[in-house]
């Protein structure tokens, strides 16, 4: 299973970009994938993810700001980050887990398998 991200760059405050996530190889067909990020000196910490029940879920920091979505025919998972603000500085990883998760996992970084090589957003 490859993941590949894609969509990273330096804005500015206020500003939007998207991110995006190829997926291939991966033989289920429903499966939980999220964003993840994480600052220097920080751990790796949810942003969205998009269960394969087609919830969404958001940590708090982001709610009304970033936008999960998924297109199937694409293979490819998005996330639309909009008013962005310097403490979204992080590098953004794409995550599948191998099946369905419980919603009470779908937060947890470790209960995701397969990970993508990152992709840095930097907002000042």
């Amino acid at each position: 299973v490859q993941l590949v991200e894609s969509g990273g760059g330096s804005v500015q405050v206020g500003g939007s970009l998207r991110l995006s996530c190829v997926v291939s190889g991966h033989t289920r067909s429903r499966v939980c994938m999220g964003w993840f990020r994480q600052a220097p000196g920080k751990e790796r910490e949810a942003v969205a993810v998009s269960g394969s029940d087609g919830r969404t879920t958001y940590t708090d920091s982001v709610k009304g700001r970033f936008t999960i979505s998924k297109d199937n025919a694409k293979n490819t998972l998005y996330l639309q980050m909009n008013s962005l603000k310097p403490e979204d500085t992080a590098m953004y990883f794409c995550a599948a887990a191998d099946g369905w998760l419980r919603p009470s996992q779908r937060l947890s970084a470790g209960t995701y398998k397969y990970w993508g090589q990152g992709t840095q957003v930097t907002v000042s």
